[in-house]
């Protein structure tokens, strides 16, 4: 399948067919194609840095209207809203008469404030990016992102997105094996999380509703484009899945091998939506991807009312 060349449907709601292709600097004719459909060598105005047009052979997933600069701007928000809210928790916590230095020396505790801190910064991160979508772009915020129909041709829809359910699993049985093989000899910061009953729902309610919508987002929506604009569509799959990997090095730290494996199922994920134009393939992967631990956990600790056996 030619990634660079095939033709990207981006569809609209009636309401706003008119306007987006307008913002976007594109132009509809009679006989021509249809409002929310994209002529692969018809480049929209005002997608690079400089504010020229791209050159034609520009991969159709990298012709986007923002830059490396506004990924550093992403990547200060998230940093700096984590950091914010999880200052703002410890306040509250003060207030309700839990010292600071007791959350600090307390695992349990800290766990805690850092995966409600998490949660906070990634809906912020949401917000901050569907707001610059419909504010900057003057553009719908999932269909700007990747976030497009799954086409499956031929084929039953249930078969198509099952396929991609599977997949998931069978990836991460893959690096359940592999992190069998290669052990760490020290425990991994991941696993303080899971040593408290409360964090631990919490974490991995998060692991499944929230981090996979959230990580797609920004990285097969908001990175992987600048990548393949940057790079190409292959070099783009690999310096995304990469970035994704070195993501959670802080959760995986001393484990260089889990980093390793996480970097590989990074670049699976973007490799499902460059496959398919839609960030949808690469979030059924993940979610189920993240679901099968998550499904073994609950069933090891039989509904966490065991405590978990952690290596």
């Amino acid at each position: 399948m030619n990634l660079d060349s095939r033709d990207e449907a981006f569809p609209e709601p009636p309401e706003t067919a008119a306007g987006l292709p307008e913002a976007l600097g594109l132009e509809l004719s009679i006989g021509g194609p249809a409002p929310g459909h994209m002529i692969p060598d018809q480049v929209p105005t005002g997608q690079t840095p400089s504010g020229h047009t791209p050159p034609d052979h520009t991969p159709i997933d990298g012709r986007v209207p923002w830059s490396w600069a506004d990924i550093g701007l992403l990547a200060v928000v998230a940093i700096g809203s984590t950091f914010l809210y999880g200052v703002v928790i410890v306040l509250v916590l003060a207030a309700m008469g839990i010292h600071p230095s007791h959350v600090q020396k307390s695992t349990t505790e800290s766990g805690m404030v850092a995966v409600v801190a998490q949660i906070l910064a990634d809906l912020s991160v949401m917000v901050y990016l569907a707001v610059q979508a419909r504010v900057r772009f003057r553009s719908l915020f999932w269909n700007l992102l990747g976030w497009r129909k799954l086409e499956t041709g031929e084929l039953p829809r249930g078969l198509v997105y099952g396929g991609f359910v599977l997949g998931g699993f069978f990836l991460a049985i893959l690096v359940t094996l592999l992190d069998s093989a290669f052990p760490t000899k020290q425990a991994l910061p991941i696993q303080a999380l899971l040593e408290d009953h409360r964090t631990a729902i919490l974490f991995m309610l998060t692991a499944v509703l929230v981090a996979p919508v959230v990580e797609e987002t920004i990285f097969r929506g908001y990175i992987y484009p600048v990548c393949v604009r940057s790079f190409g569509t292959g070099w783009g799959i690999l310096v995304t899945g990469t970035m994704f990997g070195l993501l959670h090095s802080v959760q995986l730290w001393g484990g260089w091998w889990q980093i390793g494996f996480l970097i590989l199922v990074g670049i699976v994920l973007t490799a499902a939506r460059a496959a398919t134009g839609t960030v949808v393939a690469s979030f059924l992967v993940h979610v189920s991807y993240n679901a099968l631990p998550v499904i073994a956990y609950v069933i090891a600790t039989h509904g966490f009312r065991q405590a978990p056996v952690l290596h």
